[in-house]
């Protein structure tokens, strides 16, 4: 499901246009961002949790030609499933 696909479905769901279900969305995305900045996990009942981890950095060998190097550490985005979630998946 493509973007313009999630904001139909969204706006037949919630009735209203296709437009204030885009701006919904764009502010729910923008809130979420700024929690993340600030080293904030978001929480969704039901859904699951989004949160920023840091990665440490680790040594990497290139398996072709066995140079090893210093991969820098850096922050990703995990998501853990609720258990209602994953119950209603099964």
């Amino acid at each position: 499901m493509n973007n313009k696909q999630f904001l139909t479905e969204l706006s037949g769901k919630c009735q209203m246009s296709a437009d204030t279900a885009a701006q919904q969305v764009q502010a729910l995305i923008g809130v979420m961002e700024n929690l993340w900045q600030n080293g904030d996990s978001v929480s969704l009942s039901g859904f699951g949790v989004l949160e920023v981890k840091k990665k440490n950095e680790r040594v990497s060998v290139n398996p072709t030609t066995g140079v090893r190097m210093l991969v820098p550490p850096k922050l990703v985005l995990t998501y853990k499933p609720s258990s209602i979630l994953k119950e209603k998946l099964k």
